[in-house]
């Protein structure tokens, strides 16, 4: 154990050499990105008001259920990368109106913390941000903590609710959206289209092909590779970008049990850490800000070959997929329309379980409703492609659960029939609502406007199709040109999938997690084309019934911490197994320490570990952290109360000859609850 003091952080030396290995080989294959017309100095002097705010969310990293492909033995066993939240506020000097947007480096963004968020926004702004101009999404890594929703089905899987967790998400999101604000500068945007193949995949193409011909032909080969930069310009430099691209997060596998900021993650780390320098630890805004958002990735897996992802081989999977959407945003940043005009938003509350569904909306000339939420049996079953997740369900038919929805369920409910058939209901979930919150009915649905930019904020999962008629319902209204008109998914809240009628029969997967029925898009065109017709009028819409706040009942059910004790002889920090004495680039340095818990101590906006340089005076300085793609920390329980870290460095090429060591940061708790910090030096070793 190091006796010595932590060393005062300094601008840390990015270790870039061979960071940049690969670009251009990925695999991906964009063309000339349309309606190309440069624009830089129209960008400045557009009149609006741009603030970039970056923070950590990360939550639990050990011991805690990840979220994503309902595993219950996926429990995570420590950190590869962390999770990020970037908030961007765009304000229109004219009107004074505001929008914020908040992409989170998270499995999904619940009602819990789209509500807390909220409620710490206005006691700090007041009514200046609110639901009506929040827009909060998320990357939907299946490599992130779960245990921080209020409703029960999402906390199973993490034997119920982590509120450190809940609450490293919410204050990340909401130091973002901070920072944002005091960020906020004169600005111009320049917004540009590019295409992006070899990246996704159709992994429903069954259901994908039953939609109409004007809904196929839009996607030749059943993907949807729109991809989409927003810049962010400040004195003829680039000083923002946001990117949306429809992907799934799921290159990190269900066999993974590291944090993992995933496809998405990476893709906006390179570009802020290995290609811009950006030091996450330093004081201040950084000087670039990228997020990669998600639109309609419902049916779009990053998995090329339909299968799973393996462990370890997802890792250089997760960082392939990331350089291609950062190839294909990177290859946008010199072309562009100016954008100008009206910055606006709208926000509804819609009670998707009782909507009554126009005739011109249900495609049959009849008027529909939708219905409590049931889950079916092809949702059990998981995503083959992706991850598979309870044995003994299968996507599509599912004999035993079918006779039981015909013979019981459909027969005491024909209402339930009308709108779930032909779903074989699994769990009747609206049911158990009556009892216990299990998933949310009540869901935001928001539209929001910047110049040419809108955004269809949908609470879930929505496929390229279903996406496709989202969009065409308020470019239809609003006048927008279709490539300008996005869905946001992933935003302000969760209700699984959205699947088109025609998908939905098929109950694939994804028509499986279509929780309200077969009628649950057209409901979703519905209240876009309301949004959109109050957005172009300039008129308000009633707020709708908001969703209860669920804080109270959240259950806790697995214990906490209880004591940390080192190894028999040993005390915390100690060096268990060295590093070897001398290793060259590309090899992997690795480091034993005797440990504690690093659920005593999140370390958010701080580091568990530290890569170290030694410099000419002896003194060291740090060029790597916990944030950082080469390095991993994990985390194990030796015994009843000790721990094992490991920490691991992959060197990168190109790393400059020198004396390196392993620093670990850790927390210990006491019998009576104290928690004490601790630091684990090792021996120093040479890089060659």
């Amino acid at each position: 154990m190091s006796a010595e003091p932590r060393p005062v952080r300094s601008r840390r030396t990015v270790l870039r050499a061979g960071a940049l290995t690969g670009l251009g080989l990925a695999g991906a294959q964009m063309a000339a990105p349309s309606r190309a017309t440069a624009a830089p100095a129209a960008a400045r002097g557009s009149g609006f008001l741009v603030g970039r705010g970056l923070a950590d969310a990360t939550g639990e990293v050990a011991e805690v259920g990840m979220m994503g492909y309902g595993r219950f033995d996926q429990q995570a066993a420590g950190l590869h990368t962390r999770l990020r939240a970037r908030a961007f506020v765009v304000a229109d000097e004219a009107s004074g109106r505001r929008v914020m947007l908040i992409v989170a480096d998270s499995p999904m963004i619940f009602g819990s913390v789209h509500q807390a968020v909220l409620r710490q926004l206005a006691d700090a702004y007041g009514d200046l941000y609110t639901e009506q101009n929040v827009l909060i999404t998320a990357t939907h890594t299946h490599a992130g903590p779960g245990g921080y929703s209020h409703h029960l089905l999402y906390n199973t899987t993490t034997f119920g609710f982590h509120r450190k967790t809940f609450e490293a998400v919410a204050d990340g999101l909401f130091e973002a959206a901070q920072r944002a604000h005091d960020d906020l500068a004169p600005s111009g945007l320049v917004l540009s289209h590019g295409t992006l193949t070899g990246a996704s995949v159709n992994r429903s193409r069954s259901a994908f092909d039953r939609n109409p011909k004007a809904d196929r032909d839009h996607f030749p080969d059943a993907v949807d590779t729109h991809t989409t930069l927003l810049r962010v310009e400040r004195g003829g430099k680039t000083v923002g970008a946001v990117n949306w691209f429809p992907v799934h997060s799921t290159s990190m596998s269900g066999d993974n049990r590291l944090i993992s900021a995933d496809n998405k993650g990476y893709a906006a780390y390179h570009w802020e850490r290995e290609v811009n320098d950006v030091d996450y630890l330093s004081d201040g805004s950084p000087a670039f800000v990228s997020a990669f958002a998600q639109t309609n990735s419902g049916d779009m897996s990053p998995n090329l070959d339909l299968r799973p992802p393996t462990t370890p081989e997802d890792f250089a999977h997760t960082r392939a997929n990331g350089l291609r959407q950062y190839e294909a945003a990177a290859a946008l940043r010199q072309s562009g329309v100016a954008l100008s005009g009206p910055v606006d938003s709208r926000l509804v509350y819609v009670d998707l379980s009782d909507v009554t569904v126009r005739p011109e909306f249900t495609g049959d000339g009849r008027t529909h409703r939708t219905s409590k939420p049931c889950v079916g049996a092809s949702m059990a079953a998981g995503s083959m492609e992706d991850g598979p997740a309870f044995p003994g369900f299968e996507e599509g038919e599912n004999p035993f659960w079918d006779a039981i929805s015909d013979s019981v369920v459909y027969t005491v409910s024909p209402e339930l029939k009308q709108a779930q058939a032909p779903k074989d209901v699994f769990v009747p979930i609206g049911e158990m609502n009556r009892v216990y919150p299990w998933v949310q009915e009540r869901v935001p649905v928001m539209l929001v406007r910047i110049g040419a930019l809108h955004l269809i904020g949908i609470p879930g999962e929505v496929t390229v199709c279903a996406g496709l008629r989202l969009r065409r319902t308020v470019a239809g209204i609003v006048g927008a040109d279709l490539d300008d008109v996005l869905v946001a998914g992933y935003a302000n809240a969760y209700f699984h999938y959205v699947t088109t009628p025609e998908e939905y029969d098929a109950q694939q997967y994804e028509g499986g997690s279509t929780l309200f029925g077969r009628w649950q898009l057209p409901a979703l065109q519905q209240t876009a084309a309301a949004l959109a017709t109050a957005l172009r009028d300039g008129t308000e819409l009633p707020l709708g019934p908001k969703p209860p706040d669920l804080s109270g009942r959240a259950l806790s059910l697995q214990p906490g911490v209880v004591l940390d004790a080192p190894p028999l002889l040993r005390k915390f920090g100690d060096v268990l197994v060295p590093p070897r004495e001398t290793y060259r680039a590309g090899e992997r340095a690795e480091a034993v320490f005797a440990g504690a818990h690093p659920g005593n101590d999140l370390h958010r906006g701080d580091t568990y570990l530290e890569i170290q340089r030694r410099n000419p005076d002896g003194t060291w300085h740090t060029v790597a952290d916990d944030g950082d793609w080469p390095t991993r920390f994990h985390w194990a329980r030796d015994g009843i109360a000790a721990s094992k870290v490991t920490i691991t460095w992959d060197i990168p090429q190109g790393t400059a000859p020198g004396s390196y060591r392993i620093v670990y940061h850790g927390d210990a708790k006491s019998l009576v609850g104290t928690i004490t910090p601790f630091t684990g030096t090792s021996p120093a070793f040479a890089v060659r």
